[in-house]
C-alpha cells in the first residue's frame, strides 16, 4: 500500500511540474517542447525552408524576401517540418537578393538550426552570410571553422579568401565575423565549444554595437566587447555557401553559378539548415531553442 501511495505522489508531482525527492533520486517534470520561430516586429527575414520542391524559397517575414535555391540543394526533413540540404558543390546554395531592410549595423541577430554532416577541409563552411570577394561588399558571416588543410592533404589549394578571418580560430567551432563600419580590418569571434556533427544544433550570433554574443542551443556560449557596428553593403544573403554573385547566371529556368567558369566549392556547407531568421535587434532568447 505504501508503494502505491509513493507512486501516486510522484505521478501527481510530475504532472504539476513539481520536483520531488525520493532518497537520492529527483523526479522533474519534462521541459516544454521547443516551438518553431515566428516572425515578430523585429524580424527582418524568416525562412522555414518548408517548400516541398522547386527552387523558390519563401520568406515568412512582412518584407517577403524570397530567395532562390541552387540546383544541387534538396528538400529534407528538418528540425521543424522541412529543411534545405546542402552538399559540397558549387551549385549548392540559397541566394536572397539584397534589400535595404537587411542593414542592421547596431542591432542584429542571425540564428538557425543546423545539422552538420562534416567540417570543411578548407577555412570554413558558410551557414549564412552577406559577404562577397569584393571587400566593399562584405558585411557579416556565420560559419563553421574548417580544418584549414593545405596541399598535399587537399587538392586544389584554397584561394585563402578567409585566411585572415580564421587565423586564430579553432576547427569545428562556430564563428561570426563582420567588417566594421569605421575600420578596415574584419573582426572574428568563435564559440568556446566545438560543434557536434550528426545532430541538430541551434546556433545564433547577435550584435548590439557594443557586444558580440554567440549562442549554442539557446545558451550564451561567449561574448566579446566591440566598438563598432556592421559595415553596410549591397551583398545578397547567401545560405549554405560563399559565392560571387557576379558569376550567377540564369541557366534555363534555374539560377546557377556560371557553368563556363564553375568555381571549386571551397566554402560550401555539408549539412542541413532550417529556420533561418534575421532580426534587427540583438536577441538574447530564442523560443525555438527552449526545452534543450
Amino acid at each position: 500500500m505504501r508503494a502505491v501511495r509513493v507512486g501516486l505522489v510522484l505521478l501527481v508531482a510530475s504532472a504539476l511540474g513539481a520536483c520531488v525527492k525520493q532518497g537520492p533520486h529527483e523526479v522533474r517534470a519534462p521541459a516544454a517542447p521547443p516551438v518553431a520561430p515566428a516572425a515578430d516586429s523585429v524580424t527582418v527575414g524568416l525562412w522555414h525552408f518548408d517548400e516541398r520542391g522547386g527552387t523558390r524559397v519563401v520568406d515568412d517575414s512582412p518584407f517577403d524576401l524570397a530567395g532562390t535555391a541552387g540546383p544541387d540543394t534538396r528538400v529534407e526533413f528538418g528540425r521543424y517540418k522541412g529543411a534545405r540540404g546542402f552538399t559540397a558543390t558549387a551549385q549548392s546554395f540559397v541566394v536572397v537578393p539584397y534589400n535595404p531592410v537587411m542593414e542592421s549595423p547596431r542591432g542584429f541577430t542571425v540564428e538557425a538550426w543546423v545539422f552538420l554532416r562534416a567540417y570543411s577541409s578548407y577555412e570554413l563552411s558558410g551557414i549564412a552570410m552577406r559577404w562577397t570577394p569584393v571587400p566593399n561588399d562584405q558585411s557579416w558571416l556565420l560559419a563553421v571553422v574548417g580544418n584549414k588543410l593545405s596541399p598535399p592533404d587537399v587538392d586544389p589549394a584554397s584561394p585563402g579568401l578567409f585566411d585572415a578571418e580564421v587565423a586564430t580560430l579553432q576547427s569545428g567551432h562556430l564563428m561570426f565575423a563582420f567588417r566594421p563600419e569605421l575600420a578596415a580590418a574584419t573582426q572574428s569571434f568563435q564559440s568556446t565549444a566545438t560543434l557536434p556533427t550528426q545532430r541538430w544544433l541551434h546556433v545564433a550570433a547577435s550584435v548590439d554595437g557594443e557586444v558580440v554574443r554567440l549562442f549554442l542551443d539557446g545558451r550564451l556560449d561567449s561574448q566579446v566587447a566591440i566598438s563598432n557596428g556592421i559595415h553596410r553593403s549591397t551583398a545578397p544573403l547567401v545560405v549554405g555557401n560563399m559565392l560571387d554573385p557576379r558569376k550567377l547566371t540564369e541557366f534555363g529556368s534555374e539560377l546557377r553559378m556560371d557553368p563556363a567558369n564553375l568555381p571549386v566549392p571551397f566554402y560550401a556547407l555539408n549539412g542541413i539548415v532550417d529556420e533561418l531568421r534575421l532580426s534587427n535587434v540583438a536577441r538574447l532568447t530564442f523560443e525555438s531553442a527552449y526545452g534543450r
